[in-house]
């Protein structure tokens, strides 16, 4: 059994804490704020369940339904409404519905982007010649803009590859790496030259029976896993609420200056954003600290809008709506809750989502709650012609919370891990390595967990 600490309280310090417990050792987690859970946040507010920060996650990756299924929470998985699953996109100040056929920026049919308005016919034209590149050998890291300029022309990536990676990642298409953000277009764009071939190739055959959910969540919010978390640890966990100043390497571990007491542990898990990381480690690896500290993130806003429905006369027949950076003010996307996660809102009400988008956000974060409900209903009133006053709102803000895998992502990870192999009761778990989304970090905090149990350190990549 280890002594093991564990700092910062989100859902990969939480997870981290769960799965080293479990496997026996002693462990402390560190929290600077009041509450557990970091981002993952939900309220319940005039019968709506909102979410002030990630409502779902990607069903695709398996780690966070691993980690619910441990918690017996298997019976509250809800997913997704998929059959009502459209999303649109501003275009010369009209929601346009993406073409059916697409993924991501991959065209996979030719009538639904053939009939539809949101791109030109140029764009379409390159779209249908992609299918004819060939190989061309390995390439350095792009942004995701200069790759998908090169398969698919600069409309793709206005209209398609920008709003969609700032909905996602809250950064620009022209910083964020390709092979970081999207490495299978890589791989296939290696094997085939082709992007749309490679998806071709390896589309899985049609299933039988129900099509798998594109999203998951719990039915009581994503708070329940957190609260879930907490009452798991209770008991096994030593909880520290202060704020981690200090971390000094010993002989056979680390010394950490919390809550003014020192905290001595042989193994150390750092799972905060990866500039908190930095500070804290700059005693230990300086150039370490250095790598994480140029890890770039980006704040975030979220305002939530409650409306009666009776009154609200735009039809929510999708999932919402994106703004590219070239049609935006001041929202880069708004959710429509109730389309998505039925349940979630009562008939008779209807709530709205809406997102500053990176950069914005860094800038206006110290803004009064009412210049972002009064800049959210503006431009809700000229996209959606919602002039309704709302029954209720809420703005959440989370500063430096986003990680940015820019371009040179991977070449930094590579770094880190060389740094970590020198010091192998160092683990570092959060958002800013292995992906953004939940599972990713509940995947940190378990191969954080594997290489205390086994001993043998696991690289972050």
């Amino acid at each position: 059994m280890s002594r093991v600490a564990i700092i910062g309280g989100g859902i990969s310090g939480l997870a981290a804490a769960y799965y080293c417990s479990r496997d026996g050792h002693e462990c402390t987690l560190i929290e600077q704020v009041s509450r557990l859970g970091g981002v993952i946040r939900t309220e319940s507010v005039d019968g709506c369940l909102v979410e002030a920060g990630p409502d779902s996650f990607v069903a695709q990756k398996p780690w966070a339904l691993e980690l619910i299924r441990d918690l017996s929470l298997d019976a509250d998985v809800i997913r997704s409404n998929d059959s009502l699953r459209k999303t649109y996109i501003l275009r010369r100040g009209r929601l346009v519905p993406m073409p059916e056929g697409l993924y991501l920026m991959i065209p996979t049919a030719t009538r639904p982007i053939a009939a539809s308005s949101l791109l030109g016919w140029s764009t379409k034209l390159k779209m249908a010649l992609e299918l004819l590149r060939r190989p061309s050998g390995e390439l350095p890291d792009r942004s995701v803009a200069e790759f998908v300029r090169d398969h698919y022309g600069a409309e793709a990536v206005d209209y398609l590859a920008e709003p969609l990676l700032a909905g996602i990642y809250g950064g620009d298409a022209a910083d964020l790496s390709i092979q970081s953000v999207l490495p299978r277009f890589v791989e296939w764009e290696r094997r085939y030259g082709s992007v749309t071939r490679g998806l071709l190739a390896n589309r899985p055959a049609p299933a039988s029976g129900e099509k798998p959910p594109l999203f998951l969540s719990l039915r009581n919010g994503m708070q329940q896993l957190v609260d879930a978390l907490e009452r798991a640890i209770a008991g096994r966990v030593r909880i520290l609420m202060g704020q981690a100043h200090h971390v000094e390497p010993l002989e056979d571990g680390y010394r950490i200056s919390v809550a003014g007491q020192a905290l001595e542990c042989e193994h150390l898990i750092v799972a905060t954003p990866a500039h908190a990381a930095a500070a804290l480690l700059r005693n230990v690896d300086e150039p370490l600290a250095g790598l994480l500290a140029g890890i770039r993130y980006h704040s975030s806003v979220t305002v939530a809008l409650g409306y009666d429905r009776p009154t609200f006369r735009h039809p929510l027949n999708g999932f919402g709506f994106l703004v590219p950076k070239v049609e935006r003010n001041l929202l880069a996307a708004c959710t429509w809750v109730g389309t998505k996660f039925s349940h979630r809102v009562p008939e008779d009400r209807v709530l709205l989502r809406a997102f500053v988008p990176a950069g914005i956000a860094d800038i206006l974060l110290e803004r009064p709650d009412h210049f972002f409900v009064a800049s959210a209903r503006e431009e809700l009133s000229n996209l959606m012609a919602v002039n309704e006053s709302p029954r209720f709102t809420r703005v959440y803000r989370w500063q430096r919370s986003m990680a940015q895998y820019t371009v040179g992502h991977e070449k930094r990870l590579a770094e880190i891990k060389a740094r970590l192999d020198r010091r192998p009761t160092l683990h570092l778990a959060g958002n800013a390595y292995l992906g953004i989304g939940v599972p990713d970090c509940i995947h940190t905090a378990q191969l954080a967990a594997a290489a205390i149990q086994t001993g043998v350190a696991v690289p972050v990549r």
